[in-house]
């Protein structure tokens, strides 16, 4: 059973794991938006576009409705944010020490 909750843990955490559905995810914080939209806003392919969009439904931080032959998607639980920011203060961190080890290089 111990092992179920790290393999739903890991495949949560592998639909985060591409660039695109960050964005994806940033583009969405604000509010519902439609697939014509994201596709303009993200640049990219319709078809990328919903493959990444259903792997973010599959994985449960997603929701999607259909009015008429317009698909909307929005985020189903603004929590992921509470995910998202940790990191963000991580990798600052870690990006700020390997400027002073950057700085310190060109001393020598």
């Amino acid at each position: 059973m111990e092992d179920m909750v790290y393999k739903v843990k890991a495949d949560f955490l592998r639909a985060l794991s591409y660039p695109i559905r960050l964005k994806i995810i940033e583009v969405l914080k604000h509010g519902e938006k439609s697939v014509g939209i994201l596709v303009k806003s993200l640049g990219v392919e319709q078809s990328t576009l919903s493959r990444h969009l259903l792997a973010l439904r599959e994985a449960g931080i997603l929701t999607s409705r259909q009015e008429r032959t317009t698909v909307y998607y929005a985020i189903r639980d603004h929590d992921i944010f509470k995910i998202l920011r940790p990191v963000a203060v991580i990798l600052r961190k870690k990006f700020k020490e390997s400027e002073r080890v950057l700085a310190t290089l060109g001393k020598e």
